[in-house]
């Protein structure tokens, strides 16, 4: 998949609060990210059932970001529905470069 590769030069690793989604604008796109230990996950910023915001959720004991309107859950890694709804979360590659993360759109 070829992606267009966006800086986010104001999302700085060491000051991410790890387990807890925030909300950015990338692009054109807000979306969600999630620092847990080294590793960043990019996602839509919004559940794909009722377009709730995920910063106001929580991960759940096994890592999985909980919409906070219906507690649909789902994995960062790859978006998959983990508890049973059958949506999907659009999920974003992510690079860091240079000490700068780069989204891929």
């Amino acid at each position: 998949m070829i992606y267009n590769w966006h800086k986010a030069e104001h999302i700085i690793i060491e000051e991410l609060e790890e387990n807890q989604p925030i909300e950015t604008t990338v692009g054109d796109k807000t979306i969600g990210i999630l620092r847990k230990g080294p590793t960043l996950y990019a996602f839509a910023a919004t559940c794909p059932h009722a377009s709730a915001r995920f910063c106001d959720g929580w991960l759940d004991a096994r890592g999985h970001i909980t919409c906070p309107l219906h507690k649909y859950k789902f994995d960062p890694v790859n978006g998959r529905n983990v508890s049973g709804e059958g949506y999907k979360l659009k999920t974003f590659p992510v690079e860091i470069r240079a000490g700068i993360v780069h989204i891929g759109l």
